[in-house]
């Protein structure tokens, strides 16, 4: 049974909650809008970042980064109960993939880092992350410039550099985590419309996609935001192979289509309605669809 909430809602997860709301009963391209009050960026330039970590500098920034995401991971398993359901679909994985997933939360990455740690060949997971994440600053800034994320750019000579880079690692046999859903809605459980990016990488790389989508269920308590703590169930579907006769525009449609079927139809087994839009407000973001 869920405690009384005694704790007053956090104004600022009110607000964000506020403009999906919004978002949402716009649609269309309001759907790729991000909800959470960003802080100013600019360009990055293709000598500020160091996608293939070449550098000295880079490599031991990284190698402490990963220590603090793996300390994160067991504080974050515990406590989101973040359990896997699928791990047969990605055990096999032997070569290079583009994992999807929904974009939720701060650091429901995790969530896939724990479904890629299933697979028996050991694969390095990268993170494709925004512009805006690379200028943050603090512990969370350090971690989204070093560990092992791929930041995008609005710089074109960049994003090349980005393009080759994916092409060396996933040759590499890595993974990496892209999110076509674009902006982060947090604790949205619903299914968003996809950008083509995550399924044109995959194309035209002849890797394949793996989806995953992360449900949310309520451990019957309150957190200190004063909105319910959830746990996490991330759902590892059947890899997305392109076809190696087709060519990479229309392959990348075809596996996008079909992640959104697989997805939308997760949601619809999982939570036992079907996915509407329009509907989502404060109230339902408490006592909604998530059980």
């Amino acid at each position: 049974m869920m405690e009384e909430n005694k704790i007053p809602l956090a104004q600022d997860r009110v607000d964000v909650i506020n403009r999906i709301s919004q978002f949402e009963k716009e649609g269309g391209e309001s759907f790729f809008e991000n909800a959470e009050i960003d802080p100013p960026s600019r360009p990055i330039l293709p000598d500020e970042v160091d996608y293939l970590n070449k550098k000295l500098s880079s490599k031991i920034k990284t190698f402490f980064a990963c220590i603090i995401e793996w300390i994160g991971k067991k504080i974050m398993k515990k406590k989101f109960d973040i359990t896997v359901v699928g791990e047969e679909n990605i055990r096999d994985i032997k070569g290079g993939a583009i994992i999807t997933s929904n974009h939720f939360g701060f650091f429901e990455s995790l969530n896939v880092k724990i479904a890629s740690e299933k697979a028996k060949q050991k694969h390095k997971l990268y993170k494709v992350v925004r512009e805006g994440n690379f200028f943050m600053t603090g512990l969370f800034g350090f971690l989204l410039k070093n560990c092992r994320t791929l930041p995008l750019s609005s710089n074109l000579h960049t994003m090349k550099k980005l393009d080759l880079s994916i092409s060396e690692l996933l040759k590499k046999n890595n993974f990496i985590l892209l999110y076509p859903e674009q902006a982060l809605w947090w604790n949205y459980p619903k299914p968003r419309p996809y950008r083509i990016g995550a399924y044109h990488y995959a194309a035209k790389n002849n890797v394949p996609v793996i989806p995953c989508f992360v449900t949310l269920s309520k451990k019957g308590t309150i957190g200190k935001d004063g909105f319910p703590d959830l746990k996490y169930t991330i759902h590892v579907m059947k890899p997305i192979y392109p076809d190696p006769d087709k060519k990479v525009r229309d392959n990348a449609r075809e596996m996008q289509a079909e992640n959104s079927r697989l997805t939308f139809a997760k949601y619809e087994e999982v939570y036992g309605v079907p996915v509407t839009y329009g509907d989502y407000n404060l109230e339902t973001a408490i006592n909604g669809v998530v059980k």
